[in-house]
């Protein structure tokens, strides 16, 4: 079967470099022994590494072209090509309701979207690797006080260890990107509850750095409608003469809990 054609549509983009799509197979060995489901595989570059780790191993891949030909060229992952949207998947089906290694060299254009997935379902998901846009891997790693430090950063942060591992050349991948790619890491940290309401929280990060140049004591006024306003005193606090990417994520649900009062 002849190889497939990238499609400018699904955002594919092959790797090409054998060394580096091994470093980021290798990636998943840090969360030992549970299930791996690669998102995708394209051609198979990073599989044809996955596939010979000691542990249950599938792929998801939406292209049928793509997935006519990881069947012929990987028969022994026989029953585990999913041929289907990953967003659109019941993460739960995947392996029986056991927690997996979530990886994969993933399409620009939807990484954010499953990297959102992911923490709706963070309690299957202890760990997440793979390749992204690198300007998308610093703001996803990025700490309180820095430029890229945003949405992503805080919700991911709030649930998840974030490493930037290495960077990607565009000249490693048929067709090249126009940006880098960077391969990152994510493990769940200890945090079993936020300590407030985590709907709310999304909603606040969510508004206030859509804002980003603004303080809080003007974002946050799209929170209240105009029938039930926050008290005066709610915007006298400190912290309301603050920008959104100088808080901590500490402070974000001690952020968040404030608004429910007021709510």
């Amino acid at each position: 079967m002849k190889q497939v054609r990238p499609k400018k549509n699904l955002g594919q983009h092959f790797l090409t470099d054998l060394n580096i799509a091994k470093a980021i197979a290798d990636t998943v060995d840090a969360c030992p022994d549970l299930p791996v489901l690669e998102v995708g595989p394209g051609m198979g570059v990073m599989t044809q590494y996955l596939v010979e780790k000691p542990r249950p191993f599938k792929v998801v891949e939406i292209d049928r072209e793509s997935v006519a030909y990881l069947r012929e060229h990987f028969p022994r992952l026989d029953n585990n090509i999913i041929g289907g949207d990953f967003l659109r998947m019941d993460l739960r089906e995947v392996f029986d309701g056991q927690q997996f290694v979530l990886t994969g060299n993933y399409p620009y254009d939807i990484s954010s979207q499953i990297f959102f997935k992911m923490l709706d379902n963070k309690d299957l998901i202890p760990c997440c690797t793979g390749m992204i846009q690198h300007e998308v891997a610093l703001r996803m790693a990025s700490q309180p006080g820095n430029k890229q430090y945003g949405i992503l950063s805080v919700l991911i942060q709030a649930w998840y260890n974030v490493e930037y591992l290495f960077t990607v050349e565009p000249d490693v991948f048929n067709p090249p990107p126009k940006v880098q790619s960077a391969v990152i890491r994510m493990t769940r940290n200890e945090v079993t509850d936020l300590g407030c309401d985590e709907r709310l929280f999304r909603r606040v990060v969510k508004t206030v750095f859509n804002q980003r140049r603004k303080m809080l004591r003007v974002s946050l006024r799209q929170i209240f409608s105009s029938d039930h306003p926050a008290s005066p005193e709610f915007f006298e606090n400190e912290m309301m003469t603050r920008r959104p990417e100088q808080l901590s994520i500490s402070e974000f649900v001690e952020l968040t809990n404030k608004v429910a009062v007021q709510l």
